[in-house]
């Protein structure tokens, strides 16, 4: 069977001093401004990785550290907008105090189709809906969908993943964020048979791969890991004596990882003459909007290509 280190700052239970307290504020907070938005969950693995003080690597680490994120919230000495939450979310028409409104607001978010020439339809799922909030801000500078499977993926959502497509027969590439763990596997597999079978149907080419957690990189990262559950027949068949959480991984490595991805996909001079033309669109649309005359288009600029 397969092992791997368990990382993680010494128990203790005696209550923290002052210093300690602090110390580990003001490595929250410097964590959070550099690399937000990140989950609560993925500060705790980072505080665990530092050793910061009295941090055990089990739920009472991570409680304490989600009770001073809230109180550092609320204190106003870390910004709410550094942590993300994609779990609760609201419902609710968008409406405007008149059609000048209207336009105004929809102009500033007009995006330009980056993929409609581009050879391959790409998509990122993600096994847990409280890590969107991290992969969001780089699925979003691309104009890619992220699909949020929140563990196994339904029938219905695989069939409306393939049915949106509306016709697109380009090879369709699955990039997939989920935890290592017999659950976190088992989700990949079901997830890649129903995109796959429903694909099929529409002669859709699927190629699926899993961007984390492997177990090289659970290795290579030295990821902190926890003791897998053996509660049922299927947990006690897992090959590993360990189990480790998309959490773990720090969010800048997770955004970079998606990155990587997305842009082994794209022309990159196509898409900087492509984001080009999207600034000035949305500025003539915003001009229009606001009853002003839009400035005059400019060719961008091409580069050749280095030998």
């Amino acid at each position: 069977m397969s092992t791997a280190p368990v990382y993680g700052a010494s128990p203790a239970n005696r209550r923290a001093t002052q210093a300690e307290m602090e110390e580990r504020a003001e490595f929250l907070i410097a964590y959070a401004e550099q690399y937000g938005p990140v989950t609560s969950r993925q500060l705790y693995y980072q505080s665990v990785v530092h050793g910061l003080p009295g941090i055990e690597k089990d739920d009472r680490g991570y409680d304490k550290i989600q009770r001073q994120v809230l109180n550092l919230r609320r204190e106003g000495r870390l910004d709410y907008d550094w942590i993300a939450d994609a779990t609760r979310w609201m419902r609710k028409p968008t409406s405007f105090d008149g059609p000048e409104q209207a336009l105004d607001h929809w102009s500033r978010f007009y995006r330009k189709d980056l993929w409609a020439d581009a050879p391959d339809y790409v998509e990122v799922w993600c096994e847990k809906d409280a890590l969107a909030g991290v992969i969001y801000p780089v699925t979003a500078k691309y104009d890619v969908p992220l699909m949020v499977s929140r563990g196994f993926a339904s029938e219905t959502f695989c069939y409306e993943a393939i049915a949106q497509r509306g016709g697109d027969r380009r090879n369709y590439y699955v990039y997939y964020l989920g935890d290592f763990d017999r659950s976190g596997q088992d989700a990949a597999r079901s997830l890649k048979e129903k995109l796959t079978r429903f694909a099929d149907e529409e002669d859709i080419i699927v190629f699926f791969y899993t961007l984390a957690i492997t177990e090289r990189q659970v290795r290579t990262y030295k990821l902190p890991t926890r003791p897998h559950k053996r509660n049922t027949p299927a947990d006690r068949a897992w090959p590993h004596k360990f189990a480790c959480e998309l959490d773990a991984m720090a969010p800048d490595h997770i955004r970079e990882l998606v990155e990587d991805a997305i842009n082994y996909h794209l022309d990159q001079e196509k898409l900087r003459i492509l984001q080009i033309a999207e600034a000035s669109e949305r500025e003539g649309l915003i001009a229009l909007a606001r009853g002003r005359k839009p400035k005059p288009k400019r060719k961008p600029k091409t580069t050749r290509a280095k030998r």
